[in-house]
């Protein structure tokens, strides 16, 4: 156990530089100048090249990125081009909405995708179960933007029981959370039913229910826990989705979370806070899908092996 943990915590180190890499030259590739958009058209060239100087963007490629590989290591983000403060503040404060969110949206997509699974599988072949994966198709199918803008017609314009967009109070969570968790809950149900299926079919399962074991217990105790490995695999997958689709989703809503501020970093050209927003919401990927990682060996023993 304590070596399977070891290793898969050291994979998160050189994980974590390769996702640093990339977002750094990444950023050095999109087009426009920050310094420019920053001081505007009117100001002369040579104030250009000195604002330049003094950010250390005219140093060789090589030499940024060195220091800001020592920077992150730190803890300094940086300051914005466009605000000037810290990119640290900006981005805690702007990922506390998204964390929150997220949490919401992904429990709601896990617990409503485990129990449609479930439901499918023990009835298979029946209505339930093709109502169930039909629904599960539409989520999957159906862009998170266009589910947004649908929800917001209805319960919005339409029947105004809920706020269009914002932040502030829960009622202005609840459709941003129900788009982000279409997609996860569809993706959940289908892997929960075709794992929940296959183990339902295997020799364990079936000498219990010669035993006289019930098939409620049999599904519930025995099955259900082994056929939950790749489902658990998908609801980690899909909290980090969530974490990256926010970005559509809070445009749509202008939920000031972390997607929303790192499309508006990209718009302004904002070196430094498009890579301290990026680098957070990788970070966060990375770590989920290791707490996932690490799952796997309560639920089946031979992987502590």
């Amino acid at each position: 156990m304590t070596a399977y943990v070891t290793r898969r915590v050291a994979l998160v180190v050189p994980t974590l530089v390769g996702m640093l890499t990339i977002v750094f030259f990444l950023m050095r590739v999109i087009p426009g100048d920050p310094v420019r958009l920053m001081v505007g058209v009117e100001v002369d060239q040579e104030t250009v090249e000195a604002i330049r100087q003094s950010m250390g963007l005219d140093r060789p490629i090589l030499v940024q990125y060195k220091d800001y590989i020592l920077t992150i290591v730190r803890g300094d983000f940086g300051r914005s081009l466009t605000s000037r403060r810290p990119v640290a503040s900006e981005v805690a404060r702007h990922f506390r909405n998204t964390a929150k969110l997220g949490l919401i949206s992904g429990a709601l997509a896990a617990f409503m995708g485990l129990g449609l699974g479930v439901l499918a599988a023990c009835h298979k072949n029946s209505t339930a179960d093709y109502a169930t994966m039909v629904s599960a198709v539409l989520g999957i199918s159906t862009p998170s933007y266009f589910l947004g803008i649908l929800l917001i017609l209805l319960f919005a314009v339409k029947l105004q029981w809920l706020p269009a967009g914002s932040a502030g109070t829960w009622q202005h969570l609840i459709l941003p959370a129900l788009t982000l968790a279409a997609g996860s809950t569809a993706m959940i149900a289908r892997m929960t039913r075709s794992s929940l299926v296959e183990e339902l079919q295997r020799d364990y399962v079936r000498t219990a229910l010669a035993k006289g074991v019930s098939q409620r217990t049999a599904t519930l105790r025995h099955a259900l826990r082994n056929a939950l490995i790749p489902t658990v695999t998908t609801i980690g997958l899909e909290m980090g989705f969530v974490l990256g689709g926010s970005v559509l989703v809070e445009t749509v809503f202008s939920y000031p979370g972390i997607g929303w501020l790192i499309m508006a970093a990209i718009s302004q050209r904002d070196f430094p806070l498009v890579q301290g927003a990026v680098i957070v919401v990788a970070s966060a990927f990375i770590l989920i899908n290791l707490v996932t990682d690490l799952s796997y060996a309560f639920l089946d023993p031979r992987i502590r092996m």
